[in-house]
This record gives structure tokens, sequence and C-alpha cells, in this order.
């Protein structure tokens, strides 16, 4: 009996490491309910042309990693809010676009040394200035996997 038990153990144990849970599968039900949200609200931009037509321009900035930028400027108000992304990222599918993730973003005078409020829980982590263009940056990768973790800026997958 006792080598069973132990069997079993080890079994449990290597299926645990083998099997990680991912950054993703560790997020709060309230962090899992924001991100809901977020794809909701943003399900309608899988056509680049609808999310044109609400606002959104393209700043023709490409980065390996992250895809294009559309930014709505109008959303530029210092608020977040996770319905409501300032900036849609998309990357090249054929002869159109491929919606593959958000950014949040906050002007840095409108928060000045300290991170924006984001999404419930401490997963996501705002990135200050890291473009170079004087704005606190959140990325939520809502409609490609990113093996790095939802928050992360960059994804291995959005070439």
């Amino acid at each position: 009996m006792k080598v069973i038990l132990f069997v079993t153990l080890i079994l449990t144990l290597t299926g645990t490491a083998l099997g990680a849970p991912t950054l993703d599968q560790q997020l709060s039900a309230e962090n899992l309910a924001d991100l809901a949200r977020a794809r909701a609200a943003t399900a309608r931009y899988h056509r680049v042309e609808q999310a044109e037509a609400e606002g959104y321009v393209n700043l023709n900035f490409c980065e390996e990693g992250e895809g294009c930028h559309w930014l709505n400027p109008a959303l530029l108000d210092g608020q977040f809010d996770p319905a409501k992304p300032e900036i849609l990222l998309y990357v090249r599918d054929g002869d159109g676009w491929r919606l593959v993730g958000v950014e949040y973003v906050i002007p840095l005078s409108l928060s000045p040394g300290i991170a924006p409020e984001g999404f419930s829980g401490n997963a996501d982590h705002w990135r200050e200035d890291s473009e170079g263009v004087g704005l606190w940056e959140l990325t939520a990768w809502i409609w490609l996997h990113n093996p790095n973790g939802m928050f992360e800026q960059h994804n291995p997958r959005a070439l």
C-alpha cells in the first residue's frame, strides 16, 4: 500500500511540474472578469475598418512582438477602463489585419511617478515611458495567447 501511495505522489508531483499553470491560469476571478469585459468591448474591432470608423487611427508604428498600433485619441483621458483601450494592436494576416491585443495608455503628467490603477488584482504591470512618448503603458493580449503572460509587453507569436 505504501508503494502505491509513493508512486501516486511521485506521478502527481511530476505532473504538476510538467503541467505547471501558466501566468494566465493564475489570474484572479476579478481579473478574468475585467479581461472578459475588454474582449466583449473590442470584439467588434476584429475588422480594422470598424475600429477606424469608431475613431481609431493607424499610427504607422509597428514593432515585432507587439504588432501595429491603432490609437483612439478621444480615449486619451487619463482614465483606465478595461472596455475602452486607447490602443488596438494588430498584426498582418494575409491581405488584412488581425486584432491580437489592446494597450492602455495614460500620460505620465497625469500620474507622475506612480503607476495608474489598472486591472483588478496585481497581475498587470504598467511600463513607464517604455516607448519614449511620455506614457504609462499596459498591454493585454486578449486576442492572441502570449506564452510569456497576458500582460507582457512582447509576444513571440505577434510577428
